[in-house]
């Protein structure tokens, strides 16, 4: 069955919005949260997270947006992946600190349609790491009422103040985040290991100016992190222990999406 059996307890489908054709992976019943996968791509780890949410009453759509739907991480596909997102892929910006990559409109579009065919009072959504800012950026589409960003890792820093500060969402987006999160009485959750180099102190601080109580932060100590062969970055996947900080973050998140989503 190869790389996919990993996804065997999953529906597949096509979805395509705009110039995009992406898959999408299905599980579960109740409200719909999209879940976006990290660098190198829709791995083990993230379907382990995905099933936890599906058993907590929601329904789960996993895009695989790049990488190979399955297959494990290693440090070779790790960089194989981020290599095809940076130099090739024209639906990802990762140097912008003042625009969202335009894959963001196909995941909105979706959005839309998994809230249709699921219900409730809206669409959770978490992006991970080089995804970890377009569950903000989303927030454009009315459907999409609880994201979480998870090390969100763009745009990359490499030595700049202003990329360090900055998120990959546009001041539109971001101001109607803001709005929203005002009117509709939402928030944001957003999460990080300290140490980790990627994810810049000045982002972070960033959040807590622009958006105040509106964003609730957890930042975890390294000692709460899983090993792995890479240092702590990945909250709900890669370094997620069963035990203590760790697994507490990642049921904070679930009932988030619970609360949110009126699961």
């Amino acid at each position: 069955m190869g790389y996919e059996a990993a996804l065997k307890d999953y529906q597949k489908f096509e979805f395509t919005d705009g110039p995009w054709t992406r898959p999408v992976y299905r599980k579960g019943s109740g409200p719909a949260v999209i879940i976006i996968h990290e660098i190198p791509g829709l791995h083990p780890l993230v379907i382990r997270f995905a099933d936890h949410v599906a058993e907590a009453g929601m329904t789960v759509f996993l895009p695989s947006l790049f990488g190979t739907p399955g297959k494990p991480v290693t440090p070779n596909y790790a960089m194989q992946s981020m290599l095809a997102a940076i130099c090739i892929r024209r639906e990802f910006h990762v140097w912008s600190t003042q625009s969202s990559s335009p894959i963001v409109d196909w995941l909105r579009a979706l959005a839309r349609q998994v809230h249709a065919e699921c219900g409730g009072k809206g669409v959770g959504a978490v992006g991970m790491c080089f995804t970890g800012g377009f569950a903000l950026a989303m927030m454009t589409e009315p459907s999409v009422v609880a994201p979480v960003l998870s090390q969100p890792s763009m745009p990359i820093a490499a030595g700049s103040k202003k990329r360090a500060a900055g998120i990959d969402a546009s001041p539109r987006e971001i101001a109607c985040a803001k709005r929203r999160f005002r009117d509709e009485d939402l928030t944001m959750l957003a999460l990080r290991y300290k140490s980790d180099a990627l994810v810049p102190d000045a982002r972070f601080d960033m959040l807590k100016r622009e958006f105040g109580d509106r964003v609730e932060i957890i930042e975890l100590d390294d000692e709460h992190a899983a090993p792995a062969h890479i240092p702590p970055h990945s909250v709900l996947t890669l370094h997620l222990m069963p035990t203590g900080p760790s697994k507490a973050t990642e049921d904070r998140v679930i009932q988030f999406f619970k609360d949110r989503t009126g699961a």
